[in-house]
């Protein structure tokens, strides 16, 4: 209802449901299987990008195109070099690949503001596991399902 809410238009509440389909059986398979399966994740990049280049994606706009592929690529890129400290396994490729579709259908500024909500709430549930030691230091948390919450919070907001 938060979608429809959004998005009066049927086209963009078409793409948009569509794209929250996508999103929601990759948080599910996520958290069953730890993995975001590229079955799922690479075509969303040709076809967000095709949604925001054919003019169907009110969210990114003509002037905005540019800044949406730098964020499909920056974003990802930044954190896949702040995760490289870590070691491997510290943010997934499927993760990054998400977030190229992401960053193509939100544009730059919901992009970020997906990244931060969703880091914001891994955070804040990670350190809610550990005081009830449901987890430990050493625990395997997904961190898919934050972003995919970050995501839809980055489409339902207004800026």
């Amino acid at each position: 209802s938060a979608l429809a809410g959004r998005f009066t238009e049927i086209v963009p509440l078409v793409l948009f449901g569509g794209y929250f389909l996508a999103l929601i059986l990759l948080l599910a398979t996520d958290l069953d299987q730890r993995l975001l399966p590229d079955v799922i994740t690479l075509p969303l990049i040709p076809l967000t990008a095709l949604a925001s280049l054919s003019g169907i994606n009110p969210l990114v706009g003509g002037g905005q195109l540019v800044t949406a592929a730098i964020a499909a690529v920056a974003i990802p890129l930044l954190l896949y070099l702040l995760s490289i400290p870590f070691g491997a396994g510290a943010i997934g490729m499927g993760d990054l690949k998400l977030l190229v579709s992401v960053g193509l259908l939100t544009g730059l500024a919901r992009a970020v503001v997906g990244v931060v909500a969703g880091a914001l709430l891994s955070g804040v549930v990670i350190v809610a596991l550990l005081a009830t030691r449901r987890v430990t230091l050493r625990s395997y948390i997904p961190f898919g399902p934050f972003l995919i919450v970050g995501a839809f919070w980055s489409v339902i907001v207004r800026l």
